[in-house]
């Protein structure tokens, strides 16, 4: 279905009778003219691209001049009869034509035996091959059009949109009457099945318009959307343009005009990736993004790369052709599917009553008399559950009004107390929150909200916009309440039970990041903004002050629990100051749970839940302790040695072996480890039957151990390139190291225990696959020197994209004697290795690791000490370990990749 456009072809664009008449002079095969001649066609329609033409001239004018073209190759064959056609089908059937897209052809028989035009046929695709044209052809009979467009809803579909080029048009006409409702695929079986379709579509591309690198055709939002609209309107009204649609009632002038100007722009980025990738490329992808936005005019600025900006329009352009599909096929429903129905309804209050399950207004008037009733009906839904959305009129009704919205409405004591109330519901708040984004009620009420609508960053770590991101985060809280929903996640759905007043809580993931793109820090941002919003809406101090104090450490327990060693007694007292008591402790967990979930599908494993959960305990240990009452580290120790004694006992083991191994021992091993651990390592050391060999145990997650990931402990003779040796092992191995703990013995020995994942976040589970590990870093690690060089992985695609400059901080932890070494660099194969050497080459002594991968960047924290033990005290050789570090890093994210 066209938009509301009339398009006059260019005569300017080719000369189409010059051109026949060359073709008839012509010696040799044409082939050489017809290229010339999409060359030609080509360069001009890309130069009037450039040069600012309408798109839809464009589009259209390539599937015109496409047409013409097809017509003259058509005519070089001497045809038997005027019993077959060729006819534009698809796409191109609509008269629209990127410059990559594939042609639909249908060549179209009256007769089942096409013996007559086989040569001739086989002729003509070659010719059109042998042009270079990215044709998608079929030739059927009118008996096989009906046939198989009777049998798959997708062969109707491309064959509802159609035109004659050349033949009989009476052929199309009769293959259209076979195809009709009369014949199949009634509107109403037509409209489900291709609802049915775009749920399917949608689900690949996890039912957000959202995404780092979208569909500019399939992503929700996308062209297909409109496509989608256009087909079930041709369907049922026979419609050919959305002027057709308007005269129905089924379109407003308003919604006609987003529709043409969300294809428009759509169509111009279309345009840019066929001619930028030269290929068909519907894909938004990194390669591409960056010229896009310089081609189309934006610029960097002080707060927003141009990346950032072009993206953020794409978003709000695909958001608002999403909330128009969802009302425009609710329509449709309600027309075809709904129409038979018996009308139930249920009186809700004098505004609103439940029509078919379907919150409807009760009469036109009502949101121009009672603008709260905009706040109010997201209310009703949450206190009525069996409410399964809005009637289509309802949602126009809301979209037309939400002009309301102003500061007097904020400010209206009605409107704030019904948001309020809303968010004190016992129903699905993240689900009305979300319809109130949908119909874009939310970022009209919060402002702040509306200037995070389709904001990016540019990264891999942030999959989603700022406003997608936060709305994701509710509905993680939402799952966390409902009682059996949520086994991912079981301490957060404890607590979330117990908390004292969920609206903190939603308010709090409201305005955690909705301090981005301004300038300045988010969190401190986000908590002024938190801030007045809870004393506009009467919350008291107290709640405003733990409201604003979420949103601005929402960071705290995750870069706590990622970046610090959470085995010291120090890092958790000072952790526990900082959240102050038990409550903020447990608001602080959900909060930061649903964020890490919320932030990117691949973010969330086991290890981090083991790694927040251990915070969790070790602060709540403190709390009840007192944080006047320190642990005392000796105390820890003893009692880590006292709980793993009663475990080996328990396993035979003889006390006076392990007392003897454990005095060889340094304090920090106890102080890392738990007892479970320390008994595992020790009867694994205590039974080994060839010391001289490295031992290595490896062992999956199980109950009495840290949930997180697969231990792998190596006990073997101290060697200088012992951890970058594991490393290059590991990463031959296709494992990701996320944690990795080294003491010493005072026989020579050092104790390593490392947390490793695959590299797509899973966790290696089966005994081939642990043995296999076991194997490797046993034959390896006897000649550690000689380790393995380090493998050249292929670097993937989306990361050749992020060269940001490494970034390395040297500080000194004067509690624990020891160095820390922050380095912030792009993600890269062989990346631990390189680190590894590196510290060897400065004879420095890696003690502990926290390793943190996000998105395109990593950000690890190594622990060192000279090898007397002592941190690093010399600001020269600070200097050149940061400036080694850099260097190397650096060159290695430059080198190409394989």
């Amino acid at each position: 279905m066209s938009v509301n456009y009339q398009f006059e072809p260019d005569p300017s664009l080719f000369d189409f009778s010059k051109f026949e008449e060359q073709l008839k002079s012509a010696s040799a095969p044409p082939i050489p003219l017809f290229k010339k001649a999409l060359g030609l066609i080509d360069q001009r329609l890309d130069q009037a691209f450039y040069d600012g033409a309408d798109i839809r001239d464009l589009v259209y004018g390539r599937a015109w001049a496409m047409d013409q073209l097809l017509a003259i190759a058509w005519q070089q064959f001497a045809w038997p009869d005027d019993r077959i056609a060729l006819i534009a089908v698809g796409g191109y059937g609509r008269g629209e034509l990127h410059p990559k897209s594939d042609i639909d052809l249908l060549i179209l028989l009256r007769d089942d035996d096409d013996t007559r035009y086989r040569e001739l046929l086989s002729d003509f695709i070659t010719l059109l091959w042998d042009m270079k044209l990215d044709i998608g052809h079929s030739v059927r009979s009118l008996a096989d059009c009906e046939r198989e467009a009777r049998g798959d809803i997708t062969v109707a579909t491309n064959l509802l949109e159609n035109r004659t080029l050349v033949g009989s048009d009476s052929l199309r006409q009769e293959m259209v009457q076979r195809l009709s409702t009369e014949c199949m695929w009634p509107s109403a079986k037509f409209f489900e099945a291709k609802w049915q379709e775009q749920i399917a579509r949608h689900y690949k591309f996890n039912n957000s318009e959202y995404s780092l690198e979208p569909n500019i055709k399939s992503s929700p939002g996308g062209l297909r959307d409109i496509q989608m609209i256009g087909w079930v309107a041709k369907r049922h009204f026979n419609a050919h343009s959305l002027k057709d649609l308007l005269d129905e009632g089924f379109l407003t002038e308003t919604e006609m005009r987003i529709l043409e100007q969300g294809q428009c722009f759509l169509w111009q980025v279309r345009y840019a990736l066929h001619v930028i990738a030269g290929r068909p490329e519907d894909r938004l992808l990194f390669d591409y993004q960056r010229q896009l936005a310089v081609l189309f005019g934006y610029l960097d600025s002080e707060n927003r790369l141009a990346i950032e900006q072009f993206m953020k329009r794409y978003f709000r352009v695909v958001t608002t052709l999403t909330e128009l599909n969802d009302v425009l096929l609710q329509h449709f429903e309600e027309a075809l599917l709904q129409n038979e129905e018996e009308v139930s309804l249920e009186p809700l209050n004098k505004r609103f009553h439940i029509r078919n399950g379907l919150i409807e207004h009760t009469g036109d008037a009502i949101f121009e008399r009672a603008p709260f009733a905009l706040m109010e009906i997201f209310l009703l839904m949450a206190q009525n559950p069996q409410i399964k959305g809005v009637r289509a009129s309802t949602i126009r009704a809301l979209r037309d009004h939400r002009h309301l919205v102003d500061e007097s409405f904020r400010r209206d004591l009605r409107c704030s107390s019904l948001f309020m109330e809303l968010l004190r519901s016992s129903g699905d708040v993240a689900l009305q929150l979300t319809r109130m984004s949908r119909y874009g009620l939310l970022g009209r009420y919060l402002p702040e909200f509306g200037h995070a609508v389709g904001l990016t960053q540019y990264d891999l770590f942030h999959v989603y916009t700022v406003d997608a991101h936060t709305l994701r985060l509710l509905r993680f809280l939402q799952s966390f309440r409902e009682a059996g929903k949520d086994n991912d996640h079981p301490l957060a759905a404890q607590l979330v039970q117990q908390l004292p007043k969920l609206e903190v809580l939603w308010i709090a993931g409201l305005y955690h990041d909705l301090g981005k793109g301004r300038g300045g820090d988010h969190s401190e941002l986000g908590a002024e903004d938190a801030r007045d919003f809870c004393q506009r809406h009467q919350l008291s101090k107290r709640d405003t002050h733990l409201v604003s104090w979420l949103v601005e450490k929402h960071l705290l327990m995750s870069m706590t629990a990622q970046k610090q060693d959470i085995s010291d007694p120090e890092v958790i007292r000072h952790f526990a100051e900082e959240v102050s008591d038990q409550v903020r402790l447990d608001y602080l967990y959900v909060l930061t749970v649903a964020d890490i979930n919320a932030t990117n599908p691949s973010l969330w494993n086991g290890w981090r839940a083991a790694l927040l959960n251990q915070l969790y305990a070790e602060t709540q240990r403190a709390f009840r302790r007192g944080l006047e009452n320190p642990i005392d580290p000796a105390e820890w120790i003893a009692e880590t040695q006292e709980q793993a004694l009663t475990l080996l006992r328990a396993l035979g083991q003889d006390e006076t072996r392990i007392q003897e191994l454990w005095a060889t021992l340094d304090d920090d091993y106890f102080l890392q480890d738990a007892p479970s651990e320390v008994a595992w390592h020790t009867q694994g050391i205590l039974e080994q039957k060839d010391p001289t060999q490295p031992l290595v145990l490896v062992a999956a997650p199980t109950n009495d151990q840290r949930e997180g990931g697969t231990k792998v402990f190596i006990h073997t003779r101290d060697a200088a390139f012992g951890f970058a040796a594991t490393a290059a092992i590991m990463d031959r191995l296709g494992l990701s190291i996320h944690d990795a703990r080294i003491s010493t013995s005072g026989q020579g020995y050092t104790l390593n225990t490392l947390i490793v994942l695959e590299q797509d976040g899973e966790v290696p589970r089966s005994p081939e696959r642990l043995e296999e590990i076991r194997q490797e870093l046993i034959r390896e690690l006897n000649s550690p020197e000689d380790f393995p060089a380090l493998v050249q992985h292929h670097t993937p695609r989306q990361l050749k994209h992020f060269t940001l400059p490494t970034q390395v901080f040297i500080s000194n932890d004067p509690s624990n004697l020891r160095t820390l070494v922050e380095v912030i660099t792009p993600d890269r194969p062989g990346l631990l290795a390189r680190i590894g050497s590196i510290f060897v080459e400065f004879d420095l002594w890696l003690q502990n690791a926290k390793i943190a991968t996000l998105g395109e960047r990593v950000e690890d924290v190594f622990f060192i000490t000279q090898q007397d033990g002592t941190p690093l005290s010399d600001p020269e050789l600070c200097y050149r370990l940061q400036a080694r570090l850099c260097e190397e890093l650096d060159r290695q994210a430059r080198q190409p990749s394989y």
